[in-house]
């Protein structure tokens, strides 16, 4: 009868002993998965994003966090005037990015979206132009 005790509690103590079970955040970074949703990002065609203001991308979120305001180029071509993405509606489901037709929106892997002003979760079309 306390075998089984002894045996489980061998188990747990090689378990424990065996590696660290904490990542040391800021100095040890985690793997992120490959099909991780994290913060978005506008891809780029030509020094302008590729975004035509189709409207698919706020008629498909669910949260409601998008808000696509369309211009008009000197070629009659409709572009994104205003993109915005507000962060704290967003719940990272990715159905704008399948439904964009042109491939205009991605979801990068970053992950650490932390902040201590509720604005900087007001993402513009600036800050999710891509980085080169």
């Amino acid at each position: 009868m306390i075998m089984p005790l002894i045996n489980g509690l061998k188990i747990t103590l090689k378990h424990m002993f065996s590696k660290p079970v904490t990542l040391q955040y800021p100095t040890e970074r985690p793997d992120v998965a490959p099909g991780f949703r994290g913060l978005h990002a506008l891809n780029v065609s030509h020094d302008r994003a590729k975004c035509v203001a189709c409207y698919l991308c706020p008629t498909v979120c669910p949260a409601k966090c998008i808000t696509v305001e369309a211009g008009e180029d000197a070629n009659h071509d409709k572009y994104a005037a205003v993109y915005e993405i507000d962060m704290l509606r967003c719940i990272f489901c990715g159905y704008c990015v399948e439904a964009c037709p042109v491939d205009a929106i991605r979801m990068t892997q970053t992950f650490e979206l932390a902040s201590y002003k509720r604005a900087d979760f007001t993402y513009n079309k600036e800050r999710l132009l891509e980085k080169k």
